[in-house]
């Protein structure tokens, strides 16, 4: 069987989709399971403290399909997405304007692979966000003030307590990809495979390169895209926020001196993976149906999930 909603396989048995959280049942028959577990039908004393059934291991799930809109000018906006296969928002947003001349952003993606992904990213956009807010009001420049927000990032999500029972082996951890954009300068940092674009008529370009299996062993010359898009190592990471991190933490910095009218766009692989080139991403954004920022990131959140939507979906616009 498939669910109705996001097509993923589920069992006959089965009252909600594991993967989007969708009722698979009517109405009434979902009124009589009441607290029971949302996947087996387990009565409520099953569910543990951590919302675990103990008897098929499922973690119960809002069956609300929210998005997170923030909004802290017409111009700089952003949205966070459940999407539609997954059972929790694994990724997290923050955006700070600063004073008049600045703004910053963070964009973190958890690591699915890894012990509470969602706490991951949650406590990494938080202290980042803090530690460039205080670095940039003790008078440090954008990349040093950068630096310091994805070690504070970095120390948070090391801090998260690695359960070495938990049957997922890897401690918690998150990719990031953060801004500070003051005047007309862009400074982006990140580690990981979450992105920043530039975004304009003239030209749209990636300002980020992913810390990835595929692009290192297409940069190396070892394979061609093509080759590298079809191996299952693909989407591997090689930079990550996390106690396992095995060098520095210290993120890639790219800069931009912002040409003229255009978007700056941060955002997850929920979206890049549905449309990777720069090009078709200011495509995507001339089609929204209104220019506030904040409309730009709900359409963008919305072609992602009209994709299939088969991960979380994070983005944050600034608009020039």
């Amino acid at each position: 069987m498939n669910c109705h909603q996001c097509t993923a396989t589920v069992a006959p048995t089965d009252k909600f989709c594991e993967e989007c959280g969708v009722n698979l049942l009517s109405n009434s028959v979902s009124q009589q399971i009441g607290n029971s577990c949302q996947k087996c039908g387990a009565t409520a004393d099953k569910i543990d403290v951590d919302r675990y059934c103990t008897g098929c291991g499922f973690r119960q799930v809002s069956i609300e399909h929210e998005t997170i809109l923030l909004e802290l000018a017409p111009n700089f906006a952003g949205a966070s997405d459940r999407g539609r296969r997954h059972h929790q928002n694994e990724d997290a947003i923050a955006l700070k304007i600063i004073d008049e001349r600045t703004y910053a952003i963070v964009v973190c993606d958890g690591v699915s692979i890894s012990q509470h992904p969602e706490l991951a990213s949650r406590f990494a956009v938080s202290a980042c966000i803090e530690g460039i807010e205080l670095s940039l009001k003790q008078g440090e420049n954008a990349e040093i003030a950068i630096c310091h927000g994805v070690n504070q990032a970095l120390q948070s999500v090391s801090s998260i307590p690695f359960e070495p029972n938990n049957p997922i082996v890897d401690p918690s951890s998150a990719t990031i990809v953060t801004a500070i954009v003051r005047d007309n300068l862009a400074t982006i940092g990140w580690l990981g495979d979450s992105r920043a674009y530039w975004l304009a008529a003239d030209k749209s370009i990636q300002l980020t390169q992913d810390d990835s299996w595929a692009r290192e062993n297409v940069a190396a010359g070892n394979l061609t895209m093509e080759e590298a898009e079809k191996s299952p190592h693909a989407h591997a990471i090689t930079r990550w926020l996390g106690a396992d991190l095995d060098d520095d933490g210290v993120p890639s910095i790219a800069t931009l001196t912002i040409p003229g009218a255009g978007y700056l766009l941060l955002c997850t692989d929920g979206l890049w993976n549905y449309a990777p080139e720069p090009s078709y991403l200011y495509h995507l954004i001339k089609k929204s149906p209104s220019t506030n920022s904040i409309d730009i990131a709900r359409h963008l959140v919305q072609y992602a999930n009209q994709q299939g939507g088969q991960d979380n979906i994070t983005v944050s616009v600034l608009i020039f």
